[in-house]
């Protein structure tokens, strides 16, 4: 009898839930929204040209340095041109110690280059900084003579 009761509840549900859905008796219409912004307009520019630049030799003199007391750090570099030709020279410290100074020469037909060292190179003592490995555990007590 229950079920009976509740097949009708539902079949009663179902006919009210069709009076009560929404009717659209036209199909919605959608138009494009109005522009927010004035279109732009895009023109053709003017062909790029490459800007015509002098048939001028380089000629150029620079020269910087580094010196920190605070680091130990050194090093410097200059260099003159002259067209075709140019002439420089550069040094650092080395970490051993060492000074190492190159001259170059180019005179438009390759680099050239002399390297010359000053001082002799000093490798210290290594010293690891950590602790040494601790000895091995002794070895276990040999068991009492009444034993063996």
């Amino acid at each position: 009898m229950a079920l009976k009761e509740l097949i009708i509840a539902m079949v009663v549900v179902v006919v009210v839930a069709e009076d009560l859905a929404p009717v659209y008796h036209t199909t919605p219409s959608y138009h494009t929204p109005e522009p927010y912004h004035q279109p732009v307009s895009y023109h053709q520019s003017a062909p790029y040209h490459q800007p015509a630049y002098p048939e001028v030799p380089p000629k150029y003199t620079y020269n910087y340095g580094v010196s920190d007391g605070y680091t130990g750090v050194n090093f410097g570099h200059s260099e003159v041109r002259d067209g075709y030709k140019t002439e420089g020279s550069y040094s650092v410290d080395l970490p051993d110690g060492r000074k190492q100074n190159v001259n170059y020469v180019d005179n438009g037909d390759g680099l050239e280059a002399q390297v010359t060292y000053k001082g002799e190179a000093r490798h210290p003592e290594h010293r690891p900084s950590y602790p040494a490995h601790p000895s091995p555990y002794p070895p276990p007590p040999s068991p009492p003579s009444e034993y063996v």
